[in-house]
């Protein structure tokens, strides 16, 4: 008899990382994870761990043989600056690995005769501002408006939220004679900040990579200037996120795709909390062209009142909680002589 699982994609990265003790600590379900890379020694003992690579068919083929999947966290993805410089390989691992798991999931929801529950971290990159004079003239935006992205990443996230509708509310209108299809949901996430994972890529990495720098006594310049204004929000926040949109019935979801946010500021701003905390910071800004403009096209907030009225979302890390009782006390531990 298969054993009955989550399972988790990306399990190595920042958001598994915190995603599997979240889980564990609930200890209902076996969780099984995926990832290119082996798990740090702690997570590797809370999961049952499957190394390699989410394109290979014939090992989602294995997976499934042995496991029973109610429920799948797809966290795995190529990020947004990395994702420029390859976008091939960007659009056949963020589209063509989701596209796998997809199908995937329906054909699991077919065979459990009920749905295979997806939770899909999506991004504010899926969104696209054409200039600065329109991101401040709209400072928080709702799930529907400037849905432009100017990146690879930014189109497979949009595009990848599309497939899941699709595989949820349409794809059993063509397929009859299976009509449980699967239950896709999706959160665009700001910026995310993680105490205990190194930042891997990601556009809006110039933040954490403050602390990370001044943590460990180095100077650090700042690949964006000094105005320029995103949302962030802290790890525990993302994954509580993710396991309050997962526990929610489906009859109370107004959309499958929802804002959530935490705290914006600038560049400036995040550099001056890092020396408020790290007296001796030394930040610097240089603007790297692309990466700006990047950031650039992001709005300066999100409005995530569907999710607040949806499923009760708060976020219970603000910017200072962030940074006394999170950010500031994890991180300082990373760097101190052994």
């Amino acid at each position: 008899m298969r054993k009955r699982g989550i399972l988790i994609t990306g399990a190595a990265g920042e958001i598994g990382d915190s995603l599997i003790r979240s889980l564990s600590d609930q200890g209902e379900t076996q969780i099984v994870t995926l990832d290119l890379r082996p798990l740090p020694p702690e997570n590797a003992k809370l999961s049952t761990h499957i190394q390699g690579d989410l394109m290979d068919q014939a090992l989602l083929a294995r997976l499934v043989s042995e496991y029973e999947i109610a429920t799948i966290y797809h966290l795995a993805a190529l990020l947004s600056t990395r994702a420029e410089f390859s976008p091939e390989m960007a659009h056949q691992v963020n589209v063509e690995g989701t596209l796998h798991l997809l199908r995937l999931a329906s054909e699991q929801s077919q065979w459990r005769g009920e749905p295979v529950l997806f939770l899909f971290p999506s991004s504010i990159a899926a969104y696209g501002m054409p200039n600065l004079e329109t991101k401040a003239q709209y400072p928080r935006v709702r799930e529907w408006e400037w849905n432009y992205p100017t990146t690879m990443y930014g189109c497979n996230k949009l595009y990848c939220e599309m497939l899941g509708i699709y595989y949820s509310q349409y794809f059993r209108q063509l397929a009859a004679d299976r009509p449980v299809t699967l239950d896709f949901r999706a959160l665009r996430f700001p910026g995310l900040i993680s105490a205990f994972t190194v930042p891997s890529g990601g556009t809006s990495d110039y933040g954490p990579e403050m602390l990370h720098y001044a943590a460990k006594g180095e100077a650090y310049a700042a690949f964006v200037r000094e105005d320029t204004c995103i949302p962030f929000m802290a790890m525990p926040d993302a994954v509580t996120a993710l396991l309050k949109l997962a526990a929610v019935p489906a009859r109370a979801l107004s959309r499958r795709v929802y804002n959530v946010t935490s705290f914006s500021l600038t560049a400036a701003e995040f550099g001056e909390m890092v020396q408020r905390f790290f007296p001796q910071a030394q930040i610097t800004f240089k603007p790297d062209l692309k990466r700006q403009g990047i950031v650039d096209s992001w709005p300066a907030g999100l409005n995530d009142n569907d999710a607040r009225r949806d499923w009760g979302w708060k976020p219970t890390y603000d910017l200072e909680r962030s940074f006394s009782e999170y950010l500031v006390p994890n991180i300082s531990q990373r760097y101190q002589p052994a």
